[in-house]
């Protein structure tokens, strides 16, 4: 029998998710203060915490989108406390889409949440589901470069422009990956209910490798060149333009030499 303080528990934020937190909002003052004597690992860890944040907030809005839609065993599961590790395991959900952010500065989809679909009654019911969370990353960026579109970077400290600027791709780039209608990804889900019984079990199979083939075809120079100027044009609009989002990926990559104009841009 379910009680009214197992349902709370099951509710109850995890400690770790506010640790990680915590690490973002000591860093990002760090940033902003240029406390740390080393900018560039201040940038590393607010970066890294707060895509992990976003991480968390994209399956928890699979989860908690997928408990109104009926499947009330999402709680039991430990879906809704946002702690990362609760969305499959740590290698998925938090070392992979950091190594990839190092890699190229792409926002892997991270973890997952298994949702009992017999339990939802409606398409449309599972189509936002599956949409609940590329649409955390849109607003996640839009909160991210509210300060470009709003023209409100006046006392805003360049290198926390640029570290914005930066977390900013990667929603981008998260949310327009995971949309993509291939299947394992979360835009495949959107349209799935719609398709045929026939079809939905041909691409079946296939599933768990759509990730795999989708950054197999970013690694074609062509494809990565107009996927990349599509999530620029994106940022631009979004008032995102010049260095900042190169300098914000320099940065972070603290290990290595700041470009001489990002430097130059973050003394003045």
């Amino acid at each position: 029998m379910t009680t009214a303080t197992s349902r709370h528990s099951d509710r109850r934020i995890s400690p770790v998710f506010l640790g990680i937190v915590a690490v973002m909002a000591v860093t990002g003052w760090a940033v902003w203060t240029d406390f740390s004597a080393s900018a560039g690992l201040a940038v590393f860890l607010f970066v890294t915490s707060a895509w992990i944040v976003s991480l968390c907030l994209h399956e928890y809005a699979h989860a908690r989108t997928a408990l109104h839609g009926g499947d009330i065993s999402i709680g039991a599961k430990g879906y809704l406390t946002l702690n990362p590790l609760k969305y499959t395991h740590a290698l998925l959900s938090i070392v992979l889409p950091v190594v990839f952010v190092i890699m190229g500065g792409i926002g892997l989809p991270g973890g997952a949440v298994f949702i009992e679909r017999g339990r939802i009654r409606g398409r449309w019911k599972h189509s936002l589901i599956s949409a609940a969370g590329p649409l955390t990353n849109a607003l996640f960026a839009a909160v991210c470069t509210a300060p470009f579109w709003l023209d409100a970077l006046d006392g805003v400290p360049p290198v926390f422009r640029f570290a914005l600027a930066f977390l900013a791709l990667l929603q981008v780039t998260a949310a327009i990956l995971n949309f993509l209608p291939v299947p394992g990804l979360d835009g495949y889900g959107v349209i799935e209910p719609w398709l045929s019984y026939r079809i939905r079990r041909q691409v079946e199979p296939i599933a768990p490798f759509g990730m795999l083939a989708v950054f197999g075809i970013l690694f074609i120079p062509e494809v990565n060149d107009a996927f990349f100027d599509a999530i620029h044009g994106i940022l631009s609009g979004l008032g995102v333009t010049g260095n900042d989002v190169p300098c914000g990926l320099n940065y972070y990559r603290f290990w290595e030499d700041t470009h001489p104009v990002c430097q130059s841009i973050a003394n003045q």
